[in-house]
């Protein structure tokens, strides 16, 4: 019985390793932005939905999308006023206070639609469900951030 050894040898050269992709540090308020959008947005589509069917089951699902919403605003302003104190960012002002009046209107939205009965949501709440899905989509045409890196310039 024959054995066969096998023998490899080395011709590399050592390098440094180098990073191929880069890591972008993105704001913790960057992803918490989106979740709330969707539910305001949401409660615009589930009000459409009340209005062309009069079934209560869309009314209240306005009422939880338009809570879930506002409690995640509130802990994207904490993580975004985090991002800016700890942060080398600055606001982005229009976006900001933009975002801040699409939330304002959405507390009073959840109070006309804590009242009872079809006009709950119609037309106010339709009204300001369609008004704050407007805002919010201005707002995002320049992105999701509400603030702005100063390590990437301007250009955010």
């Amino acid at each position: 019985m024959m054995q066969i050894a096998v023998a490899y040898t080395s011709s590399t050269v050592e390098t440094e390793a180098v990073p191929v992709v880069a890591v972008r540090r993105h704001a913790i308020h960057e992803m918490l932005v989106p979740f709330s959008v969707a539910y305001l947005i949401g409660a615009f589509v589930t009000d459409l939905a009340y209005w062309r069917t009069a079934l209560v089951m869309w009314e209240r699902f306005s009422v939880w999308l338009i809570a879930a919403g506002l409690v995640l605003a509130a802990l994207a302003a904490i993580a975004a006023v985090i991002d800016l104190l700890i942060g080398r960012q600055r606001p982005a002002w229009f976006r900001a206070l933009t975002y801040v009046v699409a939330i304002v209107l959405s507390i009073v939205n959840v109070l006309v639609h804590s009242r009872d009965g079809y006009t709950a949501v119609v037309p106010t709440g339709l009204a300001l469900s369609g008004l704050v899905t407007i805002l919010l989509l201005f707002m995002l045409v320049g992105g999701w951030s509400l603030t702005h890196s100063d390590l990437a310039g301007a250009a955010e």
